[in-house]
């Protein structure tokens, strides 16, 4: 039986303390982190397809349309 492959976003960031963290926002509760990029990509490889096993539904992967990063901050009253 061949394995089949999907693709997954992961959004990776990086802590106060130099850590990075790997999420997968189609898994719900899929993450891990580490202390260089490789080593968090081989681990969210790894989380992605414990947690593929451990849920029963079909999970699809969405299409990726970008990331934007927005600025809020309180308005200061006169």
């Amino acid at each position: 039986m061949e394995k089949q492959v999907k693709d997954f976003n992961v959004f990776i960031e990086q802590d106060e303390d130099g850590i990075y963290v790997a999420k997968v926002p189609e898994i719900e509760g899929c993450y891990t982190q580490g202390k260089t990029l490789e080593e968090v990509i081989k681990r969210i490889k790894e989380a992605i397809e414990v947690c593929l096993e451990a849920d029963r539904e079909e999970i699809n992967p969405m299409r990726f349309v970008g990331i934007q990063r927005v600025s809020v901050g309180k308005s200061q009253s006169a």
